[in-house]
C-alpha cells in the first residue's frame, strides 16, 4: 500500500517539510534507505545518515535541527521513535489483517466461531471449542476440545493448546509453542520406577498475554497454572505445572520455572534464570540473566543475580574477589615460603 507524506503526517499528528504528496511503500532504517521507503531519525548517532540517505520520507523530532542539505521530505512530530513505533504497528495490522476459512481445515460442529475468524489450512478446531470475534488460527494450530479462546486472540503456525485451556483477549501465541501440555508429575515406585500422575487441570492465559515461539506451559495436577494479565513470555521458555505468574512480568528466553512456584507483579527475569519449585517471589522483583532461585523472595523491588542468587549489588563485590583470586593465591604460596623459610632459620 502507498501513503503520501500528507498522509503519514495526518497520522501522526506531525507537519511536512518539503513535499507532501511524495510517496512510501515501505519501511525502512535510516541507513538503508532506499527511494520510496520511509524512516525515522531519533538517535543523534544516526543523524550523519539524514543528509545521505535515499529514503523519501523521514520522520523527525520537532526541535531537531539541520546542520546541511536533505533530500528527503521531513515530517517533524513531537517525538520520532514514539510515532515511528506507531507506523511500525500499523503496518503489521495491515500486513497480519487475514480474513476467512481456508481449506482444509476441521472445525467440529460443536465448536463455536466468533465474527470476522481468519483460519489457516490444516487448523484443527476440536470438541466444545469458543473462539470469540476477530481471532486469527493460522495453519496446523491444534485447539483440543473445550478449549475457551477471547477476542482478537492471534495463534501462529504450529501452536498447540490443550483440552479445558483458557485463553483471555488480545492474546498472541508464537509458533510452536504449546499450551496445556502435562506437568512432570511422576510417584517413585519401590522398585525404583516411576507412576505417571495424571494431569487434570489446565492453563489460564489472562488478557494481553504474549508467548514467544517454543514456550510450553503446562497444565496443572489440580486447580489451573495461571499467566496473569499483560505478561510476557518470550521463546524457549519453560513453565511447570500450578505456576502462577503476576500481571506484567516479563521473562526472557531459556527461563524455568519449577512446580507450583507464584512469581508477583511486575517481575523482570533475564535469559536463562531459573527458579526451583514451591517457592514465591515478591513483586517487582529484578533478577540478571543466568541467576538460580533456591529460595522465597519476600523482599519487593530488590535485584538479584548469580547462582545462588543474592542480592545484585553483593553479587559484584563477590564477583571482584573472585577476579582476583589468582593474585591471591599467589600471595598466599609466597607467604608461606617465607613462613617455611623462617621456621628453617629457627631451627
Amino acid at each position: 500500500m502507498q501513503f503520501t507524506a500528507q498522509d503519514i503526517s495526518f497520522l501522526l499528528n506531525g507537519t511536512v517539510e518539503g513535499d507532501p504528496s511524495v510517496t512510501v511503500n515501505q519501511l525502512a532504517k535510516i541507513e538503508e534507505g532506499a527511494a520510496g521507503s520511509l524512516s525515522f531519525l531519533a538517535n543523534p548517532k544516526y543523524e550523519q545518515y539524514l543528509y545521505t540517505t535515499n529514503a523519501s520520507v523521514v520522520i523527525v523530532n520537532n526541535d531537531f535541527q539541520l546542520t546541511g542539505p536533505v533530500t528527503a521530505t521531513l515530517i517533524r512530530v513531537e517525538n520520532a521513535y514514539s510515532a515511528f513505533s506507531v507506523l511500525l504497528e500499523k503496518y503489521n495490522t495491515f500486513k497480519l489483517n487475514k480474513k476467512g476459512i481456508e481449506q482444509p481445515c476441521f472445525i467440529h460442529p460443536t465448536a463455536q466461531i466468533g465474527a470476522e475468524p481468519y483460519i489457516g489450512a490444516f487448523a484443527y478446531i476440536g470438541l466444545n471449542a469458543k473462539i470469540g470475534d476477530n481471532c486469527k488460527i493460522y495453519p496446523n494450530v491444534n485447539i483440543s476440545d473445550n478449549v475457551t479462546i477471547g477476542n482478537n486472540v492471534t495463534l501462529f503456525s504450529g501452536v498447540t493448546v490443550y483440552f479445558d485451556c483458557v485463553i483471555g483477549n488480545n492474546v498472541i501465541v508464537h509458533s510452536g509453542a504449546v499450551i496445556g501440555s502435562d506437568g512432570f508429575g511422576f510417584a517413585p515406585n519401590p522398585d525404583g520406577s516411576y507412576t505417571k500422575v495424571a494431569q487434570i487441570g489446565n492453563v489460564i492465559l489472562e488478557d494481553d498475554v504474549e508467548v514467544g515461539s517454543n514456550t510450553t506451559i503446562d497444565r496443572a495436577t489440580m486447580g489451573s497454572t495461571v499467566i496473569r494479565k499483560g505478561v510476557k513470555l518470550d521463546n524457549l521458555i519453560q513453565i511447570a505445572h500450578n505456576v502462577e505468574i503476576g500481571a506484567n512480568t516479563v521473562i526472557a528466553a531459556q527461563s524455568g520455572i519449577s512446580g507450583s512456584t507464584k512469581i508477583g507483579e511486575n517481575v523482570i527475569m533475564g535469559g536463562q534464570v531459573g527458579l526451583v519449585g514451591h517457592i514465591s517471589i515478591a513483586n517487582r522483583s529484578q533478577f540478571q540473566a543466568q541467576s538460580g532461585v533456591s529460595r522465597t523472595i519476600a523482599e519487593e523491588g530488590k535485584k538479584w543475580a548469580g547462582t545462588p542468587a543474592t542480592l545484585y549489588s553483593a553479587n559484584m563485590r563477590s564477583n571482584v574477589v573472585i577476579s582476583r583470586l589468582p593474585e591471591l593465591e599467589k600471595r598466599i604460596n609466597e607467604l608461606e615460603k617465607i613462613i617455611a623459610e623462617l621456621k628453617r632459620e629457627s631451627h
